[in-house]
């Protein structure tokens, strides 16, 4: 099996076309050309009159050699597409089920991994089923009624279930295939197994973690939603089991393998853990706010006379600036053809996300623009700070806003002229359950304003049009990650306490649905072997 990279493709390609191209690229007669499939696709967008596809492509060819001495583009690649996970069968005569706190990406795929194990995992959820939780947000969406334990940040799917469905992943990692491949086989599209940026889209990604958890219970695992995890059970520096609560009745569970996949926003219980003696840190993170544009600028932006080329669907970005003070701006979990959602997960504070359906033809577009913040910024060493922090600005903005989760925003002119809006323009905010114009320095720290204002100005030097006085800013975003990482050994159990894995965004290990997936099925080997499930 050879590899041909930097295939050149109009946007309107079809096989047959593109079976025409190999044979002219590679002369080959028809006859020599046995097999191809398209392993990775690209938009290559530099040249605004020239947009087009950038393939790479495995072929089978009938003289293999040859094809490899004529083009430097060809590459030998291995025909086998298996990737490196394969679970080992647990000894069904093992002990305790272990357990997995958290039905995020990250513990998805580790009950998934233990349970195609044999080994017959506990996985528990504080919020509810994707769709009963779907049902909770279109409720804070629409009136302003939270549930503090079935919203954006809590239930099954994670906060990623309501996102974008970005699998855009950075890190290097053997089950990254297999994780794609799982979603595909689980209902996502197929081309997530060749785009460049792969997404699935919040609509698309719900029928997928609903089938996953299915999967896990038909091989013997259990699923538990509205239970949580109150306190562990320790003895001797190793579990014994947990405490839980499942639905107001507490109730011990005995194991000696719990894996925490509470995901960034679980405060209560990482206080709770923090008090039982679990060693942790301050970490980087950061926040800032939303910034809408039309759907339509942002596609013309990017792909000049091609914008609305059905190929391509709506366009993205990402943008990054440095700052004298060396936080830096940076633009996260981009949004095309999307809308500004209500993330907050505790009474009396506003925190926002972005989201996007499978079909991306929102009017607007948004982005995270965010803000480094440093533990020095916290303003309190103890490990947890970084959590006061944010809850002191979802809280303000909680007041400018009016209450009943009405969200602070500002025109982006406003913004940047020091003044606050009295009103919106042509662009308007998708925010719901509805949005008050205000001035978010009332929200913000003065460095996280100043800050975003350079960055501003900068990136409309990256993107023309960026810092259109129309924009509009919704705030404030500060779960953008978690604020402190929970300590573990070279072994990924945390320190001191055997038995106990912190996996995923919540424990500090990953940024995003692959990567915390890919830290779950890790954990789960691991504890496989550790714990001698086998």
């Amino acid at each position: 099996m050879l590899r041909l990279i930097n295939l050149n493709v109009p946007l309107d390609y079809t096989e047959d076309s593109l079976r025409s191209v190999l044979l002219k690229k590679l002369r080959l007669a028809p006859d020599q050309l046995f097999f191809f499939r398209i392993s990775r696709r690209s938009v290559d967008a530099r040249d605004k009159q020239n947009v087009h596809f950038v393939l790479s492509v495995d072929l089978s060819l009938k003289d293999e050699n040859s094809a490899l001495r004529h083009n430097r583009n060809l590459s030998r690649v291995s025909d086998n597409q298996k990737n490196s996970y394969e679970p080992r069968i647990a000894n069904p005569e093992s002990g305790r089920p272990p357990l997995v706190v958290g039905m995020g990406p990250a513990g998805l795929f580790a009950a998934l991994t233990l349970a195609r194990a044999g080994a017959n995992p506990v996985l528990i959820d504080r919020g509810k089923t994707v769709d009963a939780r779907t049902q909770d947000v279109s409720a804070l969406q629409e009136s302003g009624r939270l549930d503090p334990d079935s919203n954006v940040q809590f239930g099954e799917g994670g906060a990623g279930a309501f996102s974008d469905g970005k699998l855009t992943c950075g890190i290097k990692s053997p089950h990254v295939r297999h994780i794609l491949e799982t979603f595909v086989a689980h209902g996502a599209p197929e081309e997530i197994l060749i785009d460049q940026k792969p997404h699935i889209g919040t609509d698309r990604l719900k029928g997928v973690v609903s089938s996953i958890r299915n999967e896990i219970i038909s091989l013997g695992g259990t699923v538990l939603f509205e239970t949580r995890l109150e306190e562990l059970i320790l003895r001797g520096g190793h579990i014994e089991g947990a405490v839980l609560s499942c639905k107001g009745t507490r109730r011990e569970f005995l194991t000696d393998t719990i894996l925490l996949c509470i995901g960034h926003s679980a405060r209560d219980t990482v206080q709770s853990l923090f008090s039982q003696g679990l060693r942790m840190e301050q970490k980087p993170f950061a926040m800032g706010v939303r910034i809408e544009h039309t759907r339509a600028f942002i596609d013309r932006s990017q792909y000049g006379a091609f914008a609305g080329h059905p190929a391509l669907g709506a366009a993205s970005y990402k943008l990054i600036c440095h700052t004298p003070d060396g936080r830096g701006v940076y633009t996260f979990c981009m949004c095309p053809g999307g809308e500004v959602i209500a993330a907050a997960s505790q009474p009396g504070g506003i925190v926002t996300n972005g989201m996007s359906f499978h079909a991306r033809d929102g009017w607007n577009s948004n982005s995270a623009l965010l803000v480094g913040v440093r533990p020095e910024d916290f303003g309190d060493e103890h490990p947890l700070a970084g959590f006061i922090l944010q809850r002191s600005i979802e809280k303000a903005a909680f007041r400018a806003g009016g209450g009943g989760f009405i969200a602070p925003a500002q025109r982006v002119g406003d913004f940047l002229e020091g003044r606050g809006s009295s009103a919106f323009g042509e662009i308007l905010p998708s925010y719901r359950p509805g949005v008050v114009p205000a001035d978010l320095r009332a929200v913000l720290p003065a460095w996280i304003i100043e800050d975003l204002k350079k960055g501003i100005r900068a990136m409309n030097a990256q993107l023309t049009g960026f810092a259109d006085p129309e924009a509009v800013l919704t705030g404030p975003e500060t779960r953008s990650s978690s604020p402190v990482r929970i300590l573990r050994n070279a072994l990924g159990e945390a320190e001191d306490i055997r038995g106990l894995y912190p996996v995923g965004e919540g424990a500090g290990y990953a940024g995003g649905i692959v990567s915390a997936a890919a830290d779950g099925i890790t954990a789960a080997l691991r504890a496989i072997e550790k714990q001698r499930l086998l």
